[in-house]
């Protein structure tokens, strides 16, 4: 186990510049909205904020406050940070994020979860954080070969805390982060509980029957998802390679698939900025493009789609924070047949980047829910 430190080299950011200056620009789209992806003058202010404004050695430092380490599990290397609280007696918590996030999704929570007296909470709220960059992503190492799903990378986060010295912890999760924490929960092994904010669920033949309005509407957001949301999912889980090409060669396209799903998935009125500031959305898109990880992070799709694997159900304690704009929302009748849910909270606000839209409310639900399997 090495220490790390971000220390992206200045020729990729030199190259960054460059490939943002030589951009080949499509036409605008034909429509006055979204619906045919991002809107090219958007696309061009961001880009150029891109290139003129933004810091990106600010950002590396501000990232930098956080023990940054690596270690090698089954010959890859695993990027993580690992931040211990100064209060005695905290919690082990295993945070994981999804696509198209990164431990970026988490830089405002981090603290308040670690020193829970400097921001509003007891000292009896306090965790040692584990966030780790998922295989492929972000500063982790790239898979070389098939084998790294879902299923594989529960185990390796569990071999992980335990290297940690943690016998026993709590699990959370979103997007691939939930479905990784939901197989940590299978697999029961040292973790004392689970935390998500998309839970898997699907509706039984009695929901369908007789569905409340709640899951009326989470049918219907089903429905138009399935309809015109999930074309990124197709092409990642079928041809990540193909992608790849084109969104390791360039910044902007690899910004415009990302930036376009922030939209989409956040709860933000129609804007990304309406939430997260240019900054932020960038400082996320750079994981991405600095580690060229536009393929590698994508064959996660690959590899899992083909065989979900396990679907039993899960038996430790589950908390469930229930975001009102999340891309898969399944009311809880739908997830009662999957968990032992002993928490649920439906939230006021939010969409599918829990931490990164609403941190106070993502780190007062995670406090409340730990609280009970501590």
């Amino acid at each position: 186990m090495k220490p790390f430190r971000i220390d992206v080299p200045d020729d990729v950011l030199d190259d960054l510049q460059s490939r943002l200056a030589r951009t080949r620009w499509p036409e605008p789209e034909c429509v006055d909205d979204w619906s045919q992806g991002i809107p090219l003058r958007y696309t061009q202010d961001l880009a150029a904020y891109w290139a003129n404004h933004y810091d990106w050695r600010s950002r590396e430092a501000a990232l930098n406050r956080f023990d940054h380490f690596v270690d090698q599990f089954d010959g890859l290397d695993i990027h993580f940070i690992h931040q211990r609280s100064p209060h005695e007696n905290a919690f082990p918590l295993l945070i994981t994020h999804g696509w198209p996030g990164s431990i970026v999704e988490f830089h405002k929570v981090i603290e308040p979860l670690t020193d829970p007296t400097a921001h509003g909470g007891r000292a009896a709220d306090a965790f040692h954080v584990v966030c780790p960059s998922l295989p492929g992503y972000g500063f982790s190492g790239k898979p070389g070969r098939t084998g790294w799903g879902v299923q594989k990378i529960a185990l390796v986060w569990e071999e992980l805390m335990l290297r940690l010295g943690y016998q026993r912890y709590g699990a959370q999760g979103g997007d691939w982060g939930a479905a990784v924490t939901t197989q940590i929960g299978r697999n029961g092994g040292h973790c004392a509980g689970i935390h998500l904010n998309m839970p898997l669920g699907m509706p039984t033949k009695e929901t369908l029957a007789d569905p409340t309005p709640e899951e009326q509407a989470a049918l219907a957001a089903l429905a138009e998802h399935r309809k015109s949301g999930t074309g990124y999912s197709k092409q990642q889980s079928t041809r990540p390679q193909t992608v790849g090409y084109g969104l390791v060669d360039s910044p902007v396209g690899q910004l415009a698939w990302i930036v376009e799903k922030f939209w989409a998935w956040m709860d933000c009125d129609g804007h990304p900025e309406n939430v997260l500031t240019r900054d932020e959305l960038l400082d996320n898109v750079m994981l991405y493009w600095v580690t060229a990880t536009a393929a590698s992070s994508a064959r996660l799709y690959w590899e899992s789609f083909k065989v979900w694997g396990d679907t039993s159900r899960v038996e430790l304690p589950t908390g469930v924070a229930a975001f009102p704009k999340e891309v898969l929302r399944a009311p809880r009748r739908w997830c009662e047949p999957n968990f032992n849910i002993t928490h649920w909270t439906t939230m006021p606000r939010g969409g599918h980047f829990a931490a990164f839209e609403q941190p106070e409310l993502f780190v007062e639900d995670i406090r409340k829910f730990f609280a009970t399997v501590r």
